[in-house]
């Protein structure tokens, strides 16, 4: 130990060295900066928490979005499912990174807290108790040796000074030999003041290396002392960088999607529905609901009955239409694979902007100049007369023959082919 600090005292006088007084209190900062530390720890924390948690509900925003406009769109069958499913994927990794948000939230953000609770404890005066112990172990332990250092160094002073007297004298008797105007009597006293203050030097000296004697015999106690302080201080310290890095280990596995078992189902799920889009039978489907091997009620030829109302036959909805919910929009003939999710609800910007929004529809794509279904010659007091873009209400279900009752925004009522209409 000895041997350490004699390295140490033997190199830079200016040295900013742990032995010399004071200098603790560096070991009694770590305290301080510790707390610091969890608290600045917990407050990165949360900003990733907010960064997640703003992620996850752009994701849901975004599928919600994009689902309406796929499921509205003119693409049918299984290849739509598999589009589908990418919006399934984004609301199920919204909720995993949501999930992630709360565990550091609510796990590793509260752990830190409760730590930097039990390892610190606040007075009532400012500071920590810990930091406090510390400080006054390392004032006890320094205040003998600081003691004899002050000692020393006074001696030291002491001794520097009758060496400086003694070099004066000598060099005025010197200069008295020298002179003629000196006297034999006035020799006679500079040489003797030579004389004393080579003896004032000597016990200056003898004190000075008395002095740094006793200073290096209580050196080794000093720095044992110092040393089991020291240890206390770095035993705290082992506990908070074993807890951090614990910490920092939880952190990873609630930041690592990748080892989150959910998360790999999560695209297993859309690898599979992707592969499983079958063209032939999305053609086949098309083929049958919009194409050549649809159902056709052929002209043929009736006889007239007298019983039969006036009005014109009734069209029947094609199998597999969709129902029709209680507000209607009229639609040109066909459905919605005639018009595109482009045309219908927006002309979509292929860059991306965070303030980007869904155009609204007006509901009329032709501006408002698209035909009647019916000629008005030729409809009936019962049956309604509109044109693309109309929307209507309706007050009765589909009868068998697939024809509804509803009424216009002008008020007036009457029948409606089912499938003239889409529901909104």
């Amino acid at each position: 130990m000895s041997g350490s600090y004699d390295e140490c005292a033997g190199g830079d006088d200016t040295m900013d060295s742990f032995w010399e007084v004071g200098n603790y209190k560096r070991a009694v900062k770590r305290f301080d900066d510790g707390h610091r530390l969890c608290n600045d720890l917990m407050g990165c924390l949360q900003e990733r928490a907010k960064i997640e948690k703003s992620y996850g509900d752009q994701l849901t925003a975004w599928s919600k979005r994009w689902r309406q406009l796929i499921e509205k769109g003119p693409q049918y069958g299984s290849v739509e499912r598999a589009w589908l499913a990418v919006m399934t994927e984004a609301e199920k990794v919204s909720e995993l990174h949501q999930d992630v948000k709360n565990n550091l939230v609510n796990e590793d953000v509260e752990k830190v807290k409760n730590w930097q609770k039990e390892a610190y404890h606040k007075q009532m005066i400012g500071g920590f108790k810990e930091a406090k112990e510390a400080e006054e172990g390392f004032k006890k332990a320094q205040k003998p040796w600081a003691k004899k250092l002050k000692e020393m160094e006074a001696a030291k002073k002491t001794y520097h000074m009758a060496c400086k007297e003694e070099k004066l004298a000598a060099a005025r008797e010197a200069n008295g030999k020298t002179e003629a105007s000196v006297t034999a009597d006035q020799q006679k006293k500079l040489h003797e003041k030579v004389d004393k203050c080579k003896q004032d030097s000597q016990k200056a000296k003898e004190k000075y290396e008395k002095s740094l004697e006793e200073l290096n015999k209580c050196t080794a106690q000093y720095m044992e002392c110092m040393e089991q302080v020291f240890d206390q201080c770095q035993q705290h310290e082992i506990k908070r960088l074993t807890f951090l890095k614990e910490a920092l280990l939880d952190i990873k596995r609630h930041l690592n999607l990748t080892e989150n078992a959910s998360y790999a189902a999560t695209y297993r799920e859309l690898e599979r529905t992707i592969l499983g889009a079958n063209t032939q039978e999305d053609l086949k489907w098309f083929s049958n609901n919009h194409g050549p091997d649809m159902h056709m009620n052929w002209p043929a030829f009736e006889e007239y009955n007298p019983d039969q109302t006036s009005a014109p036959p009734k069209k029947k909805k094609p199998d597999g239409a969709p129902p029709t919910p209680s507000t209607d929009h009229v639609a040109p003939p066909g459905d919605r694979s005639s018009v595109s999710s482009y045309e219908k609800n927006q002309a979509y910007s292929t860059e991306w902007s965070d303030d980007e929004q869904p155009a609204s529809y007006s509901g009329n794509e032709n501006g408002g100049n698209g035909n009647s279904f019916e000629d008005d010659s030729s409809q009936e007091q019962d049956e309604l007369t509109f044109k693309a873009g109309d929307e209507l209400t309706k007050t009765e279900d589909e009868d068998e023959q697939g024809w509804c009752r509803g009424r216009l925004d002008t008020g007036r009522e009457g029948l409606y082919p089912a499938n003239y209409v889409e529901p909104i």
